[in-house]
């Protein structure tokens, strides 16, 4: 019985920080898209690429 309670609190402790590794990405994402949005000059052809790109994941995920 201890070992399944281990077991569950190590289980419970995975999907917490799969979950907070998740939400970094997404917001590391979403920095980078503001930053491509906030430029003045035109953009790259790479960057605009990114950008329709960050947008796309964003909007479906």
């Amino acid at each position: 019985m201890a070992e399944e309670n281990v077991l569950n609190e190590f289980q419970r402790m995975w999907d917490i920080k799969q979950q907070d590794l998740a939400m970094k990405e997404m917001l590391s994402e979403m920095s980078l898209l503001d930053s491509l949005i906030a430029k003045k000059e035109p953009l790259a052809e790479y960057e605009e690429a990114l950008k329709k790109k960050l947008i796309s994941d964003l909007m479906f995920n």
